[in-house]
């Protein structure tokens, strides 16, 4: 691990500006091998300070709102699409002016809003909901029973497509092709007949395409032949593909406590700064460490907060932990950030970037008034 790591103050994230180009290297190439364009999802990645970097490797950002489109749009200034569940009427005239691919998640929707996004000039679409679950994670299964996400075939209605032209679906979580073959066997089935009125289909996220075991060439083949088969341009807009395994969160052990177990009070919480933990759940994986009881001693590490419930997980260590000593979380670019919070007035982690230079630049830090700026 990088000592300059273990100089940061804590918490702190620090984004790996190697691994980070990594990544990226590896979707430029799949993009221009399956001749697709591959988006940023900044729900799972959004530390803007990187986004030149990322742009010069990929076509441009995908927003699940408002704000996220105006941060690609300021940040980035690529391709710009946005697909939200429900639009803001109020915020649409906004989305309109900067975004240029706009998806809808109903016809409803679609028809209320498309007046003026087709007098805008933009590019429109709808998302559709194949029904076909590849996944366990039902928070994340955008396919799973009364999903609110995606336009069933059901309420499919091909009469009121006039204008569309493109289709949205977004099925997969950390993910491998094998589950995008099935998915696409039942958008076809579901939805074939209307893909070659199309000028775009968006394969929508969840494909770890950087994981060392995912397999690029089936990737890259289906879209191949998508392509060839309904003569359209094809969408990737993977998240976490982007930065997994880029980043760290540094924290250090601020107390000691014991009941059973030796426990470890951190600066890092997980339900503040890795909320994923308890929303997944799952625990992540962590520097020089083991599973319980793996290595002479275990700890269970939790946050400081009142939450009974802030436990990150147990591990083990060669050496017992002590007041003061840091740890590193690895994979802690993706879902952290974005979804951190102040609750319990907890200072947000400091964000850094480890350069290739392997120097520290520290991007930003959080104090007193980020917390009190988001309250009355």
């Amino acid at each position: 691990m990088e000592k300059a790591l273990y100089s940061v103050e804590t918490p702190c994230y620090v984004v790996d500006e190697k691994r980070l180009l990594q990544n990226l290297s590896i979707l430029k190439d799949v993009a221009k091998r399956a001749d697709c364009k591959i988006l940023l999802a900044q729900k799972a990645f959004s530390m803007f300070a990187v986004y030149p970097l990322i742009g010069q490797y990929l076509a441009g950002t995908t927003a699940s709102g408002l704000f996220e489109a105006k941060l690609g749009f300021e940040e980035m200034g690529k391709e710009n699409h946005i697909f939200s569940a429900a639009y803001i009427e109020k915020e649409f005239d906004e989305i309109v002016k900067i975004c240029d691919h706009i998806s809808f998640n109903s016809i409803a929707q679609w028809q209320k809003l498309k007046d003026k996004a087709l007098g805008a000039g933009k590019s429109c679409g709808i998302r559709v909901n194949p029904q076909h679950s590849t996944q366990d994670h039902g928070i994340y299964d955008p396919c799973a029973e009364s999903s609110r996400l995606g336009v069933t075939r059901d309420n499919f209605f091909p009469e009121q497509l006039e204008g569309i032209e493109g289709l949205h679906f977004h099925t997969l979580c950390e993910q491998n092709s094998d589950a995008l073959l099935e998915t696409l066997e039942a958008v076809e089935e579901k939805f074939g007949e209307f893909l070659h009125r199309m000028k775009w289909v968006n394969f929508g996220g969840g494909h770890h395409i950087t994981r060392e075991d995912y397999d690029r060439d089936l990737l890259i083949n289906c879209i191949r032949n998508f392509k060839e088969k309904y003569d359209v341009e094809v969408y990737l807009e993977p998240g976490e593909a982007v930065a997994l395994h880029a980043g760290y969160l540094v924290t250090s052990v601020l107390d000691i406590v014991h009941n059973g177990i030796d426990i470890a009070l951190l600066d890092a919480s997980a339900a503040c700064h890795m909320p994923d933990v308890i929303e997944m759940p799952y625990r992540p994986p962590l520097w020089q460490s083991g599973k319980p009881k793996q290595r002479q001693y275990t700890f269970r590490l939790a946050g400081a907060t009142c939450l009974a419930g802030d436990v990150i997980g147990d591990y083990s260590f060669d050496h017992p932990l002590s007041i003061g000593d840091k740890l590193i979380f690895e994979d802690m670019a993706i879902y952290s950030m974005v979804k951190n919070n102040t609750f319990n007035g907890m200072c947000l982690p400091s964000i850094a970037l480890l350069d290739e230079g392997r120097t520290i630049k520290m991007i930003r830090k959080f104090g007193y008034e980020d917390f009190k700026m988001r309250l009355s």
